[in-house]
């Protein structure tokens, strides 16, 4: 049974998860603008800054499922205010990291943490149990979206700290900056009627076993993979393939603002879609107009016009491949343990994303460019089309169907 929720509530909750997720995703999303200033700087070479970014993917999303349990049993407030101090405390002491172990500390280890304990899985999770069912498929587009408009925001202010302060001075600006959204988590985590659990709580560690016991959470981790592959290659990467193709820094940052942009459409249009249609179609739409998308990018010519245009269709679907795959989780097992099995979701996405950034230096630094990479990305975009089909997802009832 739910307790009443004012309509305030559940948009103030909303919206300060969206703002959390703003700040932990805009970081995080534009560190790929650093990559060429921290090898000039220190000349360790873009393979080994590619490897502590890689590890970093990965360690965002291995923090996922055990933020996602601690916040799942003791409340989300700590998880969050923990994530935040990390995250600023990576950004801070990054730039006396003069070595490929310091920047593995740094940014592959405790951005990456922190920036994890901030973002979907808890955030999604906590908004989840405070919301009733007919809100949550608009909320997790909606909070998806403040991501999204972080990416927007934050990497043309990275580019142009790191124009006016250097690249140290731009790391400082975004551990302050990271702080700032403390606040918002009072706000998220404040007392407030919410929707009471129903059925027998099973423990986290059955509902975690009866979820990898199940196919269909299988397959779609199988496409969360190559969703992670993509993402991460391209955050990390994109800037030296604008550069390969002798186009200014500007470009690299400003699509990927694009990217951030067009995703605010795009999370709300899924979440949207996921009231109407079933999630598991909604997913495989996305990942195949991506691997088009992919094959059209790689047969125009490279101008900057291309690469808007690319950032801005790649955008649309770039992380609103979240809101269907957390409701996907939430209809297989209820939204108990959201935050530890949608967390698990994402460490295989993470891993996919340790494999894009990793795999992306090590072409780079071989064949000279990424052609490989592209080809990869547009395989297994297709197939990640082609698992979501068979997931087993009941048609959607949609508000005022029902008798």
């Amino acid at each position: 049974m739910f307790h009443a929720l004012r309509k305030s509530d559940a948009l103030i909750i909303t919206l300060a998860a969206a703002g959390i997720l703003m700040v932990t995703m805009g970081v995080r999303q534009s560190l790929g603008l650093f990559v060429s200033p921290i090898n000039t700087a220190t000349g360790l070479g873009i393979t080994t800054i590619s490897l502590a970014l890689a590890i970093g993917q990965f360690t965002w999303g291995a923090i996922q499922p055990l933020a996602g349990a601690v916040a799942d049993r003791f409340g989300p407030r700590a998880v969050l205010i923990g994530g935040l101090l990390v995250m600023a405390l990576g950004s801070a002491i990054t730039p006396f990291m003069q070595s490929g172990f310091g920047l593995i500390v740094s940014l592959g280890l405790l951005s990456a943490i922190g920036s994890g304990a901030g973002s979907f899985s808890v955030l999604i999770g906590a908004a989840a149990q405070r919301l009733p069912p007919e809100a949550r498929g608009a909320a997790s587009g909606v909070i998806n979206a403040g991501g999204s408009f972080g990416q927007f925001v934050f990497a043309p202010i990275s580019q142009k700290l790191i124009q006016g302060l250097g690249w140290t001075g731009a790391l400082w600006s975004m551990a302050v900056m990271t702080l700032a959204a403390l606040p918002l988590v009072a706000t998220l985590t404040r007392s407030t009627k919410t929707p009471a659990h129903a059925g027998p709580d099973p423990g986290v560690l059955k509902a975690v076993g009866r979820s990898l016991r199940d196919p269909s959470y299988l397959l779609l981790h199988a496409g969360f993979i190559t969703c992670g592959f993509h993402i991460a290659f391209l955050v990390t990467h994109l800037p030296g393939e604008v550069n390969l193709c002798g186009l200014p820094a500007s470009v690299a940052s400003w699509s990927l603002a694009i990217i951030g942009l067009a995703n605010i459409f795009g999370s709300l249009f899924a979440g949207w879609c996921v009231s109407r249609y079933r999630s598991k179609w909604v997913l495989a739409v996305m990942y195949g107009s991506r691997a088009l998308l992919i094959a059209w990018y790689l047969l125009m010519p490279k101008i900057e016009l291309v690469y808007y245009l690319f950032a801005a269709g790649l955008g649309f679907t770039w992380l609103a491949t979240v809101p269907p795959t957390a409701a996907i989780v939430g209809k297989l097992f209820g939204v108990r343990y959201l935050a530890t099995l949608f967390g698990l979701t994402l460490l295989s996405h993470q891993t996919g994303g340790f494999l894009g950034a990793y795999l992306g230096g090590l072409t780079i630094t071989r064949f000279g460019d990424f052609s490989w990479m592209w080809y990869a990305d547009m395989v297994l975009a297709a197939l990640a089309a082609a698992v979501n089909l068979p997931i087993r997802e009941a048609p959607v009832v949609r508000a005022g169907a029902a008798a």
